[in-house]
Protein backbone atom coordinates (compact mmCIF):
# COMPACT_ATOMS: atom_id res chain seq x y z
CA UNK A 1 0.00 0.00 0.00
CA UNK A 2 2.75 2.36 -1.00
CA UNK A 3 0.59 5.17 -2.27
CA UNK A 4 -1.74 5.07 0.72
CA UNK A 5 1.20 5.10 3.11
CA UNK A 6 2.75 8.10 1.38
CA UNK A 7 -0.54 9.92 1.50
CA UNK A 8 -0.89 9.28 5.22
CA UNK A 9 2.75 10.16 5.78
CA UNK A 10 2.18 13.59 4.27
CA UNK A 11 -1.03 13.91 6.29
CA UNK A 12 0.91 13.23 9.50
CA UNK A 13 3.61 15.72 8.49
CA UNK A 14 0.93 18.31 7.85
CA UNK A 15 -0.49 17.62 11.30
CA UNK A 16 2.95 18.16 12.87
CA UNK A 17 3.28 21.50 11.10
CA UNK A 18 -0.12 22.56 12.36
CA UNK A 19 0.85 21.55 15.88
CA UNK A 20 3.01 24.65 16.19
CA UNK A 21 -0.04 26.78 15.51
CA UNK A 22 -2.78 24.81 17.17
CA UNK A 23 -2.11 21.77 19.40
CA UNK A 24 -5.81 20.84 19.29
CA UNK A 25 -5.61 20.00 15.54
CA UNK A 26 -2.89 17.39 16.14
CA UNK A 27 -5.02 15.55 18.67
CA UNK A 28 -7.80 15.10 16.10
CA UNK A 29 -5.55 13.77 13.30
CA UNK A 30 -6.16 10.02 12.55
CA UNK A 31 -3.23 7.90 13.65
CA UNK A 32 -4.31 4.45 12.38
CA UNK A 33 -2.00 3.73 9.46
CA UNK A 34 -1.99 -0.06 9.76
CA UNK A 35 -3.91 -2.68 7.78
CA UNK A 36 -2.98 -5.32 10.35
CA UNK A 37 -6.56 -5.78 11.64
CA UNK A 38 -7.76 -6.57 8.12
CA UNK A 39 -4.86 -8.94 7.47
CA UNK A 40 -5.48 -10.74 10.74
CA UNK A 41 -8.69 -12.12 9.20
CA UNK A 42 -7.18 -13.04 5.82
CA UNK A 43 -3.72 -14.39 6.62
CA UNK A 44 -4.81 -17.72 8.17
CA UNK A 45 -6.59 -18.58 4.90
CA UNK A 46 -3.47 -18.34 2.69
CA UNK A 47 -1.31 -21.46 2.57
CA UNK A 48 2.03 -22.52 1.17
CA UNK A 49 2.02 -25.23 -1.52
CA UNK A 50 4.96 -27.49 -2.32
CA UNK A 51 4.19 -29.83 -5.20
CA UNK A 52 6.57 -32.59 -6.19
CA UNK A 53 6.31 -32.81 -9.95
CA UNK A 54 7.58 -35.46 -12.30
CA UNK A 55 8.85 -34.23 -15.65
CA UNK A 56 7.18 -36.18 -18.45
CA UNK A 57 8.36 -33.91 -21.26
CA UNK A 58 11.86 -35.12 -22.11
CA UNK A 59 12.68 -31.91 -23.97
CA UNK A 60 11.81 -30.01 -20.81
CA UNK A 61 13.95 -32.41 -18.77
CA UNK A 62 16.93 -31.92 -21.04
CA UNK A 63 16.52 -28.15 -20.78
CA UNK A 64 16.45 -28.40 -16.99
CA UNK A 65 19.55 -30.55 -17.07
CA UNK A 66 21.29 -28.02 -19.27
CA UNK A 67 20.33 -25.11 -17.02
CA UNK A 68 21.18 -26.85 -13.76
CA UNK A 69 24.13 -28.99 -14.82
CA UNK A 70 26.56 -29.55 -11.99
CA UNK A 71 30.10 -30.86 -12.35
CA UNK A 72 32.30 -32.75 -9.95
CA UNK A 73 35.96 -31.76 -9.40
CA UNK A 74 36.80 -34.45 -11.94
CA UNK A 75 34.72 -32.66 -14.57
CA UNK A 76 31.91 -35.23 -14.55
CA UNK A 77 28.36 -33.90 -14.92
CA UNK A 78 26.04 -34.95 -12.12
CA UNK A 79 22.69 -36.33 -13.27
CA UNK A 80 19.64 -34.16 -12.64
CA UNK A 81 16.62 -35.96 -11.11
CA UNK A 82 13.52 -36.14 -13.29
CA UNK A 83 11.45 -34.55 -10.53
CA UNK A 84 11.39 -31.02 -9.17
CA UNK A 85 9.45 -29.05 -6.55
CA UNK A 86 6.95 -26.37 -7.55
CA UNK A 87 6.41 -23.71 -4.89
CA UNK A 88 3.21 -21.73 -4.87
CA UNK A 89 0.34 -20.48 -2.79
CA UNK A 90 -3.29 -21.35 -2.19
CA UNK A 91 -6.38 -19.92 -0.55
CA UNK A 92 -8.72 -21.82 1.78
CA UNK A 93 -12.25 -21.11 0.54
CA UNK A 94 -14.21 -23.83 2.39
CA UNK A 95 -13.10 -24.63 5.94
CA UNK A 96 -15.65 -27.40 6.49
CA UNK A 97 -14.52 -29.45 3.50
CA UNK A 98 -10.91 -28.25 3.37
CA UNK A 99 -11.14 -26.89 -0.19
CA UNK A 100 -8.27 -24.72 -1.40
CA UNK A 101 -8.13 -22.64 -4.59
CA UNK A 102 -4.86 -22.30 -6.44
CA UNK A 103 -3.46 -22.07 -9.96
CA UNK A 104 -3.60 -25.17 -12.14
CA UNK A 105 0.03 -24.64 -13.18
CA UNK A 106 1.16 -24.86 -9.55
CA UNK A 107 -0.10 -28.44 -9.11
CA UNK A 108 -0.05 -29.75 -12.69
CA UNK A 109 1.41 -33.30 -12.88
CA UNK A 110 2.05 -33.24 -9.12
CA UNK A 111 2.78 -36.58 -7.47
CA UNK A 112 2.76 -35.26 -3.90
CA UNK A 113 1.30 -31.95 -2.68
CA UNK A 114 2.23 -30.63 0.75
CA UNK A 115 0.25 -27.80 2.31
CA UNK A 116 1.70 -25.66 5.09
CA UNK A 117 -0.67 -23.46 7.08
CA UNK A 118 0.28 -20.14 8.57
CA UNK A 119 0.67 -21.78 11.98
CA UNK A 120 3.20 -24.27 10.58
CA UNK A 121 1.00 -27.37 10.42
CA UNK A 122 1.58 -29.61 7.37
CA UNK A 123 -1.01 -31.60 5.41
CA UNK A 124 -1.01 -33.72 2.28
CA UNK A 125 -3.50 -32.50 -0.31
CA UNK A 126 -5.28 -34.22 -3.15
CA UNK A 127 -6.39 -32.64 -6.42
CA UNK A 128 -10.17 -32.44 -6.77
CA UNK A 129 -9.99 -30.98 -10.26
CA UNK A 130 -8.07 -28.55 -12.45
CA UNK A 131 -8.96 -26.40 -15.44
CA UNK A 132 -5.93 -25.44 -17.53
CA UNK A 133 -7.72 -22.93 -19.83
CA UNK A 134 -8.55 -20.73 -16.83
CA UNK A 135 -5.54 -21.88 -14.74
CA UNK A 136 -7.71 -22.70 -11.72
CA UNK A 137 -7.42 -25.83 -9.58
CA UNK A 138 -9.24 -27.06 -6.49
CA UNK A 139 -7.32 -29.16 -3.98
CA UNK A 140 -8.39 -30.54 -0.60
CA UNK A 141 -6.89 -31.22 2.80
CA UNK A 142 -8.37 -32.95 5.83
CA UNK A 143 -7.86 -30.51 8.67
CA UNK A 144 -9.77 -29.07 11.60
CA UNK A 145 -9.93 -25.52 12.87
CA UNK A 146 -8.91 -23.94 9.57
CA UNK A 147 -10.18 -20.57 8.40
CA UNK A 148 -11.74 -19.83 5.00
CA UNK A 149 -11.60 -16.44 3.33
CA UNK A 150 -14.93 -14.96 2.16
CA UNK A 151 -15.43 -14.19 -1.54
CA UNK A 152 -15.94 -10.60 -2.61
CA UNK A 153 -17.83 -9.66 -5.78
CA UNK A 154 -14.98 -8.89 -8.18
CA UNK A 155 -17.42 -7.11 -10.51
CA UNK A 156 -17.49 -4.28 -7.97
CA UNK A 157 -13.71 -3.75 -8.03
CA UNK A 158 -12.65 -0.35 -9.35
CA UNK A 159 -9.39 1.04 -10.66
CA UNK A 160 -7.69 2.81 -7.76
CA UNK A 161 -9.01 0.47 -5.05
CA UNK A 162 -6.39 -0.38 -2.43
CA UNK A 163 -5.52 -4.09 -2.37
CA UNK A 164 -3.11 -6.48 -0.70
CA UNK A 165 -1.46 -9.57 -2.16
CA UNK A 166 -0.73 -12.48 0.17
CA UNK A 167 1.37 -15.47 -0.76
CA UNK A 168 4.69 -17.22 -0.43
CA UNK A 169 7.14 -15.49 -2.80
CA UNK A 170 10.29 -17.55 -3.20
CA UNK A 171 8.98 -19.79 -0.42
CA UNK A 172 8.79 -16.98 2.16
CA UNK A 173 5.60 -17.92 3.98
CA UNK A 174 2.74 -15.48 4.45
CA UNK A 175 4.30 -12.43 2.84
CA UNK A 176 2.08 -9.39 2.30
CA UNK A 177 2.47 -6.64 -0.27
CA UNK A 178 0.09 -3.81 -1.01
CA UNK A 179 -0.84 -1.44 -3.79
CA UNK A 180 -3.81 -0.47 -5.90
CA UNK A 181 -5.85 -1.91 -8.74
CA UNK A 182 -4.04 -0.54 -11.79
CA UNK A 183 -6.47 -1.76 -14.48
CA UNK A 184 -9.38 -4.11 -15.06
CA UNK A 185 -10.39 -6.49 -17.83
CA UNK A 186 -6.89 -7.18 -19.12
CA UNK A 187 -7.22 -9.59 -22.04
CA UNK A 188 -5.26 -10.87 -25.08
CA UNK A 189 -2.09 -11.19 -22.99
CA UNK A 190 -1.57 -14.78 -24.12
CA UNK A 191 -1.23 -16.03 -20.55
CA UNK A 192 -4.41 -18.12 -20.41
CA UNK A 193 -7.11 -19.21 -22.85
CA UNK A 194 -9.67 -17.17 -20.90
CA UNK A 195 -8.45 -13.82 -19.64
CA UNK A 196 -10.13 -11.03 -17.73
CA UNK A 197 -7.32 -10.14 -15.35
CA UNK A 198 -7.23 -7.63 -12.55
CA UNK A 199 -3.95 -5.74 -12.90
CA UNK A 200 -2.26 -4.54 -9.71
CA UNK A 201 0.98 -2.87 -8.70
CA UNK A 202 1.06 -4.81 -5.42
CA UNK A 203 4.39 -6.65 -5.79
CA UNK A 204 3.88 -10.26 -6.90
CA UNK A 205 6.80 -12.63 -7.34
CA UNK A 206 7.48 -16.28 -8.04
CA UNK A 207 5.75 -18.36 -5.40
CA UNK A 208 2.80 -15.94 -5.20
CA UNK A 209 0.93 -17.94 -7.87
CA UNK A 210 -2.36 -19.15 -6.44
CA UNK A 211 -2.27 -16.68 -3.56
CA UNK A 212 -4.90 -14.16 -2.53
CA UNK A 213 -5.55 -10.66 -3.79
CA UNK A 214 -7.80 -9.10 -1.16
CA UNK A 215 -9.70 -5.86 -0.71
CA UNK A 216 -9.63 -3.64 2.33
CA UNK A 217 -12.38 -5.73 3.94
CA UNK A 218 -10.07 -8.73 3.91
CA UNK A 219 -12.18 -10.52 1.28
CA UNK A 220 -10.98 -12.37 -1.82
CA UNK A 221 -11.18 -10.44 -5.08
CA UNK A 222 -8.64 -12.43 -7.11
CA UNK A 223 -6.17 -15.31 -7.41
CA UNK A 224 -2.66 -14.02 -8.13
CA UNK A 225 -1.46 -15.69 -11.31
CA UNK A 226 1.20 -13.93 -13.37
CA UNK A 227 3.58 -11.00 -13.62
CA UNK A 228 4.95 -8.96 -16.47
CA UNK A 229 8.64 -8.77 -15.69
CA UNK A 230 12.18 -9.08 -16.93
CA UNK A 231 14.70 -11.42 -15.33
CA UNK A 232 11.97 -12.94 -13.14
CA UNK A 233 11.76 -9.78 -11.00
CA UNK A 234 8.78 -7.61 -10.12
CA UNK A 235 8.27 -4.32 -11.96
CA UNK A 236 4.84 -3.51 -10.53
CA UNK A 237 2.66 -5.23 -13.14
CA UNK A 238 0.89 -8.26 -11.74
CA UNK A 239 -2.27 -10.07 -12.79
CA UNK A 240 -4.95 -11.84 -10.80
CA UNK A 241 -7.90 -13.97 -11.93
CA UNK A 242 -11.10 -12.25 -10.69
CA UNK A 243 -12.74 -14.09 -7.80
CA UNK A 244 -16.05 -14.40 -9.69
CA UNK A 245 -14.33 -16.30 -12.52
CA UNK A 246 -12.44 -18.50 -10.08
CA UNK A 247 -15.65 -19.25 -8.19
CA UNK A 248 -17.50 -20.29 -11.36
CA UNK A 249 -14.72 -22.74 -12.24
CA UNK A 250 -14.60 -24.06 -8.68
CA UNK A 251 -18.34 -24.67 -8.60
CA UNK A 252 -18.19 -26.74 -11.80
CA UNK A 253 -15.23 -28.74 -10.53
CA UNK A 254 -16.93 -29.47 -7.20
CA UNK A 255 -20.24 -30.40 -8.80
CA UNK A 256 -19.06 -32.29 -11.88
CA UNK A 257 -15.37 -32.98 -11.34
CA UNK A 258 -14.44 -30.98 -14.43
CA UNK A 259 -15.24 -27.91 -16.49
CA UNK A 260 -17.18 -28.80 -19.62
CA UNK A 261 -17.67 -25.68 -21.67
CA UNK A 262 -20.50 -25.12 -24.08
CA UNK A 263 -19.81 -23.46 -27.42
CA UNK A 264 -21.72 -20.72 -29.22
CA UNK A 265 -20.42 -21.27 -32.74
CA UNK A 266 -19.94 -17.64 -33.72
CA UNK A 267 -16.96 -15.36 -34.31
CA UNK A 268 -17.21 -11.87 -32.86
CA UNK A 269 -15.23 -8.67 -33.21
CA UNK A 270 -14.93 -5.67 -30.89
CA UNK A 271 -16.78 -2.59 -32.07
CA UNK A 272 -14.18 0.07 -32.86
CA UNK A 273 -15.08 3.69 -33.64
CA UNK A 274 -14.79 2.84 -37.34
CA UNK A 275 -17.05 -0.22 -37.02
CA UNK A 276 -19.47 1.75 -34.86
CA UNK A 277 -19.78 4.29 -37.64
CA UNK A 278 -20.21 1.52 -40.20
CA UNK A 279 -23.01 -0.07 -38.17
CA UNK A 280 -24.54 3.39 -37.47
CA UNK A 281 -24.37 2.80 -33.72
CA UNK A 282 -24.93 5.48 -31.11
CA UNK A 283 -22.69 3.59 -28.66
CA UNK A 284 -19.14 2.50 -29.43
CA UNK A 285 -19.42 -0.67 -27.37
CA UNK A 286 -20.44 -4.22 -28.21
CA UNK A 287 -19.30 -7.16 -30.30
CA UNK A 288 -20.15 -7.53 -33.97
CA UNK A 289 -20.98 -11.02 -35.22
CA UNK A 290 -18.62 -11.69 -38.14
CA UNK A 291 -19.36 -15.40 -38.64
CA UNK A 292 -22.01 -17.93 -37.63
CA UNK A 293 -21.16 -21.60 -38.14
CA UNK A 294 -23.85 -23.74 -39.80
CA UNK A 295 -25.82 -25.99 -37.42
CA UNK A 296 -24.15 -24.35 -34.40
CA UNK A 297 -26.11 -23.18 -31.32
CA UNK A 298 -25.76 -19.60 -32.60
CA UNK A 299 -27.19 -20.59 -35.98
CA UNK A 300 -30.05 -22.59 -34.47
CA UNK A 301 -30.78 -19.79 -32.00
CA UNK A 302 -31.19 -17.20 -34.73
CA UNK A 303 -27.94 -15.23 -34.38
CA UNK A 304 -26.93 -13.66 -37.69
CA UNK A 305 -23.86 -12.06 -39.24
CA UNK A 306 -24.01 -8.25 -38.75
CA UNK A 307 -25.80 -8.59 -35.40
CA UNK A 308 -24.18 -6.54 -32.64
CA UNK A 309 -24.19 -8.29 -29.26
CA UNK A 310 -24.85 -5.79 -26.45
CA UNK A 311 -25.52 -8.11 -23.48
CA UNK A 312 -25.47 -11.79 -22.47
CA UNK A 313 -27.60 -12.90 -19.53
CA UNK A 314 -27.90 -9.27 -18.51
CA UNK A 315 -24.13 -8.64 -18.49
CA UNK A 316 -23.19 -5.69 -20.74
CA UNK A 317 -20.84 -6.55 -23.60
CA UNK A 318 -18.14 -3.96 -24.22
CA UNK A 319 -15.66 -6.01 -26.27
CA UNK A 320 -15.37 -9.36 -28.02
CA UNK A 321 -13.39 -10.64 -25.03
CA UNK A 322 -16.48 -10.18 -22.85
CA UNK A 323 -18.37 -12.63 -25.08
CA UNK A 324 -15.52 -15.15 -24.97
CA UNK A 325 -15.21 -14.96 -21.18
CA UNK A 326 -18.93 -15.18 -20.42
CA UNK A 327 -19.52 -18.10 -22.79
CA UNK A 328 -16.27 -19.76 -21.72
CA UNK A 329 -17.46 -20.17 -18.14
CA UNK A 330 -20.91 -21.56 -18.93
CA UNK A 331 -21.43 -25.27 -18.91
CA UNK A 332 -22.73 -27.39 -21.77
CA UNK A 333 -26.54 -27.20 -22.20
CA UNK A 334 -26.72 -23.78 -20.54
CA UNK A 335 -29.48 -21.62 -22.02
CA UNK A 336 -28.58 -17.96 -22.40
CA UNK A 337 -30.30 -14.73 -23.37
CA UNK A 338 -28.41 -12.67 -25.95
CA UNK A 339 -29.35 -9.03 -26.55
CA UNK A 340 -28.44 -7.87 -30.03
CA UNK A 341 -28.92 -4.91 -32.29
CA UNK A 342 -30.07 -6.00 -35.74
CA UNK A 343 -30.26 -3.11 -38.20
CA UNK A 344 -30.10 -0.91 -35.09
CA UNK A 345 -33.24 -2.49 -33.64
CA UNK A 346 -33.04 -4.38 -30.33
CA UNK A 347 -33.75 -8.09 -30.34
CA UNK A 348 -33.46 -10.82 -27.69
CA UNK A 349 -32.39 -14.34 -28.68
CA UNK A 350 -32.45 -17.55 -26.68
CA UNK A 351 -29.53 -19.88 -27.37
CA UNK A 352 -28.64 -23.24 -25.81
CA UNK A 353 -24.91 -23.90 -25.73
CA UNK A 354 -23.76 -27.36 -26.74
CA UNK A 355 -20.77 -29.65 -26.84
CA UNK A 356 -18.70 -29.18 -30.04
CA UNK A 357 -19.32 -32.86 -30.83
CA UNK A 358 -23.06 -32.19 -31.06
CA UNK A 359 -22.55 -29.85 -34.01
CA UNK A 360 -20.30 -32.43 -35.63
CA UNK A 361 -23.02 -35.07 -35.29
CA UNK A 362 -25.56 -32.68 -36.79
CA UNK A 363 -23.30 -32.07 -39.79
CA UNK A 364 -22.69 -35.80 -40.23
CA UNK A 365 -26.43 -36.46 -40.16
CA UNK A 366 -27.10 -33.61 -42.57
CA UNK A 367 -24.26 -34.49 -44.97
CA UNK A 368 -22.84 -37.94 -44.12
CA UNK A 369 -20.72 -38.36 -47.28
CA UNK A 370 -19.27 -34.90 -47.83
CA UNK A 371 -18.72 -34.14 -44.15
CA UNK A 372 -15.23 -32.72 -43.51
CA UNK A 373 -14.67 -31.48 -47.08
CA UNK A 374 -14.02 -27.90 -48.13
CA UNK A 375 -15.02 -27.57 -51.78
CA UNK A 376 -15.36 -24.92 -54.48
CA UNK A 377 -16.46 -24.81 -58.10
CA UNK A 378 -13.49 -25.05 -60.46
CA UNK A 379 -12.90 -24.38 -64.13
CA UNK A 380 -9.50 -24.46 -65.82
CA UNK A 381 -7.83 -25.32 -69.12
CA UNK A 382 -5.02 -27.83 -68.61
CA UNK A 383 -2.40 -28.75 -71.26
CA UNK A 384 -2.74 -32.37 -70.11
CA UNK A 385 -6.45 -32.73 -69.36
CA UNK A 386 -7.85 -30.04 -71.65
CA UNK A 387 -10.82 -28.03 -70.36
CA UNK A 388 -11.66 -29.19 -66.85
CA UNK A 389 -14.95 -28.41 -65.10
CA UNK A 390 -15.46 -29.85 -61.68
CA UNK A 391 -15.11 -29.34 -57.94
CA UNK A 392 -11.78 -28.42 -56.34
CA UNK A 393 -11.03 -30.03 -52.99
CA UNK A 394 -9.73 -27.12 -50.90
CA UNK A 395 -9.36 -29.00 -47.61
CA UNK A 396 -9.98 -32.40 -46.02
CA UNK A 397 -10.71 -32.66 -42.30
CA UNK A 398 -8.77 -35.35 -40.50
CA UNK A 399 -10.70 -38.53 -39.67
CA UNK A 400 -13.55 -37.63 -42.04
CA UNK A 401 -14.88 -40.15 -44.64
CA UNK A 402 -12.92 -38.34 -47.37
CA UNK A 403 -9.71 -38.38 -45.32
CA UNK A 404 -10.06 -42.11 -44.64
CA UNK A 405 -10.66 -42.71 -48.35
CA UNK A 406 -7.46 -40.82 -49.22
CA UNK A 407 -9.03 -37.81 -50.91
CA UNK A 408 -6.45 -34.99 -50.99
CA UNK A 409 -6.58 -31.21 -51.00
CA UNK A 410 -5.92 -30.18 -54.59
CA UNK A 411 -7.89 -33.07 -56.13
CA UNK A 412 -10.47 -32.10 -58.74
CA UNK A 413 -13.74 -34.06 -58.67
CA UNK A 414 -15.15 -34.48 -62.19
CA UNK A 415 -17.82 -37.14 -61.68
CA UNK A 416 -19.88 -38.75 -58.91
CA UNK A 417 -21.42 -42.22 -59.26
CA UNK A 418 -20.47 -42.16 -62.96
CA UNK A 419 -22.28 -38.86 -63.58
CA UNK A 420 -20.33 -35.85 -64.80
CA UNK A 421 -20.55 -32.84 -62.49
CA UNK A 422 -19.54 -29.22 -62.96
CA UNK A 423 -20.93 -27.59 -59.81
CA UNK A 424 -21.10 -28.17 -56.09
CA UNK A 425 -24.89 -28.23 -56.26
CA UNK A 426 -24.77 -31.21 -58.64
CA UNK A 427 -22.38 -33.08 -56.35
CA UNK A 428 -24.59 -32.49 -53.30
CA UNK A 429 -27.69 -33.62 -55.16
CA UNK A 430 -26.07 -36.92 -56.14
CA UNK A 431 -24.62 -37.42 -52.64
CA UNK A 432 -28.05 -36.84 -51.05
CA UNK A 433 -29.56 -39.63 -53.15
CA UNK A 434 -26.79 -42.09 -52.30
CA UNK A 435 -27.52 -44.75 -49.70
CA UNK A 436 -24.07 -45.93 -48.62
CA UNK A 437 -21.26 -45.15 -51.03
CA UNK A 438 -20.25 -42.34 -53.37
CA UNK A 439 -17.74 -43.11 -56.13
CA UNK A 440 -15.77 -40.10 -57.30
CA UNK A 441 -13.55 -39.69 -60.35
CA UNK A 442 -10.81 -37.21 -59.50
CA UNK A 443 -7.93 -35.59 -61.31
CA UNK A 444 -4.73 -35.59 -59.26
CA UNK A 445 -1.71 -33.95 -60.85
CA UNK A 446 -1.08 -35.38 -64.34
CA UNK A 447 -3.25 -38.46 -63.69
CA UNK A 448 -6.72 -39.46 -62.49
CA UNK A 449 -8.25 -42.13 -60.25
CA UNK A 450 -11.48 -43.33 -58.64
CA UNK A 451 -12.15 -42.88 -54.91
CA UNK A 452 -15.08 -44.37 -52.99
CA UNK A 453 -16.49 -42.50 -49.98
CA UNK A 454 -18.42 -44.51 -47.39
CA UNK A 455 -21.38 -42.96 -45.55
CA UNK A 456 -20.60 -41.80 -42.03
CA UNK A 457 -23.07 -43.01 -39.43
CA UNK A 458 -24.30 -40.29 -37.05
Amino acid sequence: MIKKSLFKFFTICLGISLLAVSPMNYASTPMDTSIAPMLKKALPSVVNIRAQIKVTDFNQLRELQKQRAQQTPNGETLPIPNTFVSIGSGVIVDAKNGYILTNAHVVADAQVITITLGDGHHYTAKIIGADKPSDIAVIQIKAKNIVAIPFSNSDNVKVGDFVAAIGNPFGLNQSVTSGIVSALGRTTLGIESYENFIQTDAPINQGNSGGALIDMNGELIGINTAILATDRGNIGIGFAIPSNMAKLVMEQILQYGNVKRGVLGASVQTITPELGSGFHLDSGQGAAVAQVLPLSPANLGGLEVNDVITAINGHPIKTASDVINIIGFLRVDSTIKINVLRNNKPKVLTVTLSDPKIRQLRIIKNDPLLFGLSLKNFNIYSPIHGEVKGILVVGVEQDSPSWRSDLHAGDIITSANQQKISSLEELRTIAAKTDKELMLNVIRGPGALFIVLHKEEA
